[in-house]
């Protein structure tokens, strides 16, 4: 099984706060990171608030996304979100749109997710969610 790597664990990543590198040396999945991941880790390049921030997190962002798998959001993740999406409203839980779109990713492609942030995913039906739990650097 591969698992996506959330945004929590690449920001916190290049905040220094946490060593991805060596991912492949602990666990026996592949890693990869949906598109929309890949958009909010962009959305972060483009609201940087210095030229210096901007260049050292463009350079960063754009080293993972040279390095990992991007794994679309395509139809069949789409008929899986709007499954899961009509189940937690039907249940009165609501989840970030993105978290959603992420989950529904992994269902599809049968991945887990890897994150810092277990307010969300573990509220998905079906989705295997572990924490990162890395030292930092």
């Amino acid at each position: 099984m591969a698992t996506l790597i959330d945004a929590s664990v690449l920001i916190q990543a290049e905040r220094g706060g946490l060593d991805v590198t060596g991912f492949s040396a602990i666990s026996d999945e592949p890693a990869a990171i949906a598109a929309v991941t890949a958009s909010e880790l962009l959305h972060g390049v483009h609201r940087a608030t210095s030229p210096a921030v901007r260049s050292r997190r463009e350079a960063f962002v754009e080293h993972l996304l040279s390095g990992l798998p991007i794994i679309p959001f395509d139809l069949l993740a789409a008929r899986v979100h709007a499954r899961i999406w009509a189940e937690l409203s039907a249940r009165g839980i609501v989840i970030g749109p993105h978290d959603l779109l992420i989950g529904a990713t992994a269902i599809a492609i049968g991945a887990s997710v890897t994150t810092r942030d277990l307010r969300s995913f573990p509220k998905i039906p079906h989705l295997k969610v572990s924490r990162w739990l890395t030292p930092a650097k």
